[in-house]
């Protein structure tokens, strides 16, 4: 097979009414952004477009992708998605207004990942009491979200403001990459109070697909946590369960949970 055909998407905020403020026009413009951005979750969506593309379903089964972001997609704006074939997969890129905004790589490993679902605490929910910060986000703390169900209103609605065209997800009732990866976010904003904070990317081995019946969690544990060119930044590394025992999967995710104050206008 060849790379998928480019993908056009006329981007959109999902979470204008985020509790993360850099997703609002105001509060981003003071950050130096032309408005709110549209969330790294759902640009990577974007991006998971063209894997799903080239090997369907195998892919949300075994696949293996990684994404960084650079520029913002701006709500309402033309994002072009691209993928060209290498040795190891597909190459990805997110262009928009010009401007390259994130770049990734998609494949499908032929190797079978040793996770056990010991390997990964199972902790209480914290609950938005304590700022973000070095102690809220220490090092090997572990982290969770509240268990929840998609549903198949929830899959159609997401599906929708995804603008995913790929017939898969529906067809299938199965759970949309994208809203798997919006669960590491979570992981973050259910265990502290966050001010405006930018997820920067993520690496994903998927596992298994999850039913939008299916109840998921999150076992996360904080892997990083440190300052750079005045950014504080956090590494989680984490799974995605399924009804309590069934892996979907595997996780690294990095943010800037506290942007530095010189990038505001």
């Amino acid at each position: 097979m060849t790379a998928p055909k480019p993908y056009s998407v006329h981007a959109y905020n999902l979470a204008k009414n985020s509790e993360n403020k850099m997703h609002d026009d105001s509060v981003a413009r003071r950050f130096g952004f032309q408005g709110g951005l549209v969330p790294g979750v759902d640009v990577f969506a974007y991006m998971t477009h063209m894997p799903v593309a080239k090997w369907g379903r195998a892919f949300l089964e075994r696949g293996l992708m990684d994404g960084r972001f650079f520029k913002p997609v701006y709500d309402g704006a033309m994002a072009e998605v691209t993928a060209e074939e290498t040795a190891d997969g597909l190459a990805i890129k997110v262009e928009s207004r010009g401007e390259l905004c994130a770049t990734g790589t998609a494949s499908m490993p032929s190797d079978t990942p040793k996770l056990s679902l010991d390997d990964f605490q199972s902790a209480a929910v914290v609950g938005k009491i304590a700022p973000a910060d070095e102690k809220s986000y220490a090092t090997g703390k572990w982290l969770a979200i509240p268990p929840f169900t998609l549903g198949v209103e929830g899959s159609a609605d997401y599906l929708r403001d995804a603008r995913e065209t790929d017939p898969l997800y529906a067809n299938e009732k199965i759970v949309h990459t994208g809203m798997l990866l919006r669960t590491m976010n979570w992981a973050l904003m259910e265990n502290a109070v966050l001010g405006p904070w930018i997820h920067v990317g993520s690496t994903i081995r998927y596992l298994a697909t999850a039913a939008v019946t299916d109840e998921l969690t999150v076992r996360a544990k904080v892997t990083g946590n440190y300052e750079r060119k005045g950014h504080k930044f956090v590494e989680l590394d984490g799974v995605i369960v399924a009804n309590g025992s069934r892996l979907i999967g595997h996780c690294q995710h990095v943010a800037i949970y506290q942007p530095r104050e010189a990038m505001a206008a």
